[in-house]
């Protein structure tokens, strides 16, 4: 088996949308002849043409707008967002068109429409270019919310999504594009319905998704060498979310640490606590930890934001916490 880097996993999976189904074409700002902000569809003109690899103006609302209505004419739009902060531009079409059509219409209308936007921060861009508001699009109803965080994921996220009547946001984290690792040729397709453990551990369940996950699987490694086993869940399906394997490994483990890049107020992380505590509360032998961004515009400077991001070692010291509390605390 050969390496692959994320960012070609991504290219591939585009890349086979497009010859299996003449409906598919990418539209999205610089994703023809410069490439993609992050190199993805690069060269993707050159071998399917103006036609299906479309560079639009910047306009989101416009393009995304575009993209609704020729879903709704029976083709297989994928839309690459360059940020997810630009995404906002185009939430009255995500919001109130994309995700409610199906519905208001009675059924009568679906919307198979792919949207592919980077997010977070860990690439000096500042704050209008590196936030994670992947949590705020799990909050509506009608759309499916994915975030692909390992190489495999990345690959064939994208032919599970295109088979979805409905619309569909990829998150891919900006920081993951350059990890490597081996496509296992056995492997063809991956469920877009479940969250994934991705490491077994028996002290303390540590919960993330996108560069979370990486940060969390290492933050298991530090505890590893101090003899606490960590479980680590790769939650990829921000919605719906897989509860049932998120109070599976809560079951097991009786601690939980829960890894997001956003903001702590309003969080993702908050919504699963609380699913913790409405349903797995008496399975829990520690009070619920969160390792979420700082509440700050993201800072430009380097030293400032990593500090303002989850850490391997924010993440271990919260584990270490619950599985070996200090002497006189219980």
């Amino acid at each position: 088996m050969t390496a692959i880097t994320y960012r070609e996993a991504c290219r591939q999976g585009l890349r086979e949308a497009l010859i299996r189904d003449p409906r598919v074409f990418l539209m999205g700002e610089d994703i023809g002849r410069y490439g993609g902000c992050y190199a993805v569809t690069k060269g993707l003109l050159d071998e399917f043409g103006e036609e299906r690899i479309r560079d639009t103006p910047l306009s989101e609302s416009a393009y995304v707008g575009a993209g609704i209505g020729a879903a709704l004419a029976g083709m297989r739009p994928i839309v690459e967002i360059m940020t997810v902060n630009f995404s906002l531009l185009a939430l009255d079409q995500i919001v109130n068109n994309a995700a409610t059509i199906p519905h208001m219409s009675g059924g009568q209308f679906a919307i198979p429409l792919v949207l592919r936007i980077a997010t977070g921060g860990g690439r000096r861009v500042a704050a209008q270019h590196s936030h994670s508001l992947e949590g705020w699009y799990a909050h509506i109803p009608g759309l499916k919310v994915l975030a692909p965080a390992v190489v495999e994921d990345a690959r064939f996220m994208l032919a599970a999504a295109l088979a979805d009547p409905n619309p569909v946001l990829i998150f891919e984290h900006v920081m993951l594009y350059n990890i490597e690792a081996e496509l296992d040729p056995a492997v063809s397709e991956v469920d877009i319905e479940r969250a994934k453990v991705r490491r077994e551990g028996d002290d303390v369940s540590l919960f993330g998704y996108g560069n979370g996950l990486v940060k969390a699987l290492a933050a298991a490694e530090i505890l590893a060498a101090e003899g606490i086993a960590a479980e680590v869940v790769d939650l990829r399906v921000l919605r719906p979310l897989d509860t049932a394997t998120i109070l599976k490994s809560v079951a097991k483990t009786r601690r939980v640490v829960i890894v997001d890049e956003g903001w702590k107020s309003g969080s993702l992380s908050a919504e699963i606590g609380m699913r913790i505590a409405e349903e797995g509360f008496f399975d829990l032998d520690a009070p619920l930890r969160r390792v979420c961004g700082a509440e700050v515009p993201m800072p430009y400077a380097p030293h400032l934001e990593d500090a303002a991001l989850p850490q391997p070692q924010k993440i271990a010291a919260a584990a270490r916490d619950l599985a070996r509390p200090p002497k006189g605390s219980q």
